[in-house]
C-alpha cells in the first residue's frame, strides 16, 4: 500500500498522521492520484456541496501594517485607491446582488490593524441594517480587535469572523513586523469565545516551503478551523513581493490536497490569485476544494459569481445555500 492510501485509511480510522508523515506525502510523484484521494476525502465528509461566499472591501488602504504581500499597507507605494467605510445602502446593494446569484455568506473587511472608535461603531450599523434587509449570512473581518467588539459582532448579526494565519509561525516574521503570529492566534481564540465561527487561512506563493504550509495547516486543525481560504499571491507591483515567482497550477493542487489531508472536514476554498489559473479553479474542484470566494477580492479581481455558479454546475456540484 503506498502513502497516499495509507494515510487517507489513517483518516478514516481517526488515526495520528505527524508532520514528517505529510512531509513524505507532499513529495509524492503522482499528483493525480493524490488528488483523486483528496477529492474523495472530501466527499465523505462534505458530499458534493460547494460553499461560496464573497468579500466586499469595506474601507481600503493606509494600513499601518507592514504584511510583505498587501497592496493596502502605507509602508509600501503602490498606487492604491483608497476610501474610508463603506455606506450600508452601498453594502446592501451588493450583499443582495450576490444572495440573488445563490451565495451563500458576504464579508465586509476593513483594512487596518483593528477597526476601532467611531468606524467600528459605524459598522455595526451596517452589519444590523443587512441582517434585517437580507437573508444572506454575514460575516466580518476587521483585524485584530477584542472579545467585547466580537461580542458586539455577533450581537449585530454576524456568523463568521474572518482572521487569516498567512503562513506558519516560524516564517511569519519574514512577511510581517508589525504585529505576531500570537496575536492572531489569540483573535481567533476570543472570536471563538464569542460564540462566533472562524474562518481562517493564509496565502500561499509567497516563498515559504511546503513544510511552512504544513504546519500552518496543522495549526488550522488544532484550532478546529472549519472555514480554510487558500489565496495564491499574486505578486503586486510596490510590495516587497513583487518579483516572487508564480507558483505551478501543479503546486497549487499539491498543496490543495495535503491542506485536505490535514483538514479533512473542513471548507477548503479557493480565495485570491485564482484568475491566474489556466482553468480558473476548476481541477482544484476535484482536488479536495469545496467552497470558494466569488467576485472581485480586495485589492484584485476574483472570478465572477455568476461563471462559478456555471462551473460548479457543469462538474455535477451543488451549492449550499441560506
Amino acid at each position: 500500500m503506498n502513502i497516499i492510501n495509507q494515510l487517507e485509511n489513517k483518516i478514516y480510522k481517526n488515526e495520528n498522521i505527524n508532520l514528517q508523515e505529510y512531509l513524505n506525502l507532499s513529495k509524492v510523484d503522482n499528483l493525480k492520484e493524490l488528488c483523486k484521494a483528496s477529492n474523495r476525502i472530501c466527499k465523505k465528509y462534505n458530499n458534493t456541496k460547494i460553499d461560496l461566499c464573497s468579500i466586499m472591501n469595506a474601507k481600503c488602504g493606509a494600513c499601518s501594517e507592514d504584511c510583505k504581500y498587501c497592496a493596502q499597507s502605507s509602508f509600501y507605494n503602490t498606487s492604491i485607491k483608497s476610501h474610508s467605510l463603506v455606506s450600508k445602502e452601498d453594502a446592501l446593494k451588493l450583499a443582495k446582488e450576490n444572495e440573488k446569484l445563490g451565495i451563500n455568506r458576504f464579508s465586509l473587511v476593513t483594512s487596518g490593524a483593528a477597526l476601532k472608535g467611531e468606524d467600528f461603531e459605524n459598522i455595526l450599523e451596517v452589519f444590523k441594517y443587512l441582517k434585517q434587509n437580507s437573508n444572506i449570512k454575514l460575516c466580518a473581518s476587521l483585524g485584530i480587535i477584542s472579545y467585547e467588539q466580537l461580542v458586539k459582532l455577533k450581537e449585530a448579526g454576524v456568523t463568521r469572523y474572518h482572521h487569516n494565519l498567512e503562513t506558519s509561525r516560524d516564517n511569519f516574521s519574514n512577511i510581517c513586523t508589525t504585529h505576531t503570529y500570537e496575536h492572531r492566534i489569540q483573535t481567533i481564540l476570543k472570536a471563538q469565545k464569542a460564540g462566533i465561527q472562524v474562518c481562517s487561512g493564509g496565502i500561499i506563493g509567497m516563498g515559504e516551503t511546503m513544510e511552512h504550509r504544513i504546519k500552518m495547516a496543522l495549526d488550522l486543525k488544532k484550532l478546529q478551523i472549519k472555514s480554510i481560504p487558500i489565496n495564491v499571491l499574486t505578486p503586486i507591483k510596490g510590495t516587497p513581493l513583487e518579483n516572487t515567482p508564480k507558483l505551478s497550477y501543479e503546486e497549487i493542487l499539491r498543496t490543495i490536497a495535503i491542506f485536505r489531508f490535514i483538514n479533512p472536514k473542513a471548507f477548503i476554498r479557493f480565495a485570491g490569485g485564482r484568475l491566474n489559473m489556466e482553468d480558473k479553479g476548476e481541477r482544484g474542484f476535484l482536488s479536495g476544494i469545496n467552497g470558494a470566494i466569488s467576485g472581485n477580492y480586495l485589492t484584485t479581481n476574483g472570478n465572477g459569481a455568476k461563471d462559478d455558479v456555471k462551473m460548479i454546475n457543469k462538474l455535477g456540484l451543488k451549492l449550499i445555500h441560506n
